[in-house]
């Protein structure tokens, strides 16, 4: 920690010990939430990069379940969609997200695309809902999955849509963050933009560390 950051915290901390004196409780800030660094579980991110990702078990709009610890010896994507959102239909109408998953599906990774809308709330829909979607985009995840609970996109702190996770074939974290560093709703900006997940993989399926391992996501908000 340099010297910067711990005369902001001293700062921080002098005003919660303030408020604390004039404020009534439900007014205070969240210490945790103003000390957090970004680095995965301390950036509000309940799965952190280079630990064990959480396990969890789905089932798919074809009635199959799925649980994470079954995919272990491989290489596993998750992504959170949400095809109402603007900055899902970026990826998805520039053919950006669907080459992703095609190249690196062939290439033995298993793509599960998550949605955890809640009943009711933007990106819900039935199975064949999600189904026809799918097919009309031409998109190739190995499965889509409904966390209508939100249990599993709270577990590893799934913000928006897209954000994306990469699990290493020993079950840990290896990234997490957003899809690439333009952000933007325009499927233009996906021409010239720096692809996170593909450098990610090419580096992971190559036996090398992951050169950015966590970024921060961007997107509409995950609909819980």
């Amino acid at each position: 920690m340099n010297g910067s950051q711990t005369v902001t915290q001293k700062l921080l901390a002098l005003f919660i010990l303030t408020a604390a004196i004039w404020l009534p409780n439900e007014f205070l800030p969240d210490p945790a939430k103003i000390f957090a660094s970004e680095t995965g579980a301390a950036a509000g991110q309940a799965a952190a990069v280079g630990k064990a990702a959480p396990d969890f078990s789905l089932t798919d709009i074809k009635g199959k379940t799925w649980k994470l610890k079954d995919l272990k010896g491989k290489v596993v994507v998750l992504e959170w969609f949400n095809h109402g959102c603007p900055f899902v239909k970026k990826h998805y109408d520039s053919g950006n997200m669907q080459a992703l998953q095609k190249a690196y599906t062939k290439k033995g990774v298993t793509w599960l695309s998550i949605c955890s809308s809640a009943p009711g709330k933007q990106g819900s829909a039935s199975s064949e809902e999600h189904a026809q979607t799918f097919s009309s985009k031409g998109s190739a995840p190995t499965a889509v999955l409904i966390d209508a609970d939100g249990k599993v996109g709270t577990a590893y702190g799934a913000k928006t849509t897209p954000h994306m996770f990469i699990v290493g074939k020993d079950g840990k974290l290896l990234y997490a963050g957003a899809i690439d560093d333009k952000r933007s709703p325009d499927p233009e900006d996906v021409k010239t933009s720096k692809n996170y997940v593909k450098a990610a993989l090419d580096e992971i399926l190559a036996g090398q560390p992951v050169s950015d391992a966590f970024t921060k996501s961007y997107g509409c908000s995950v609909k819980y």
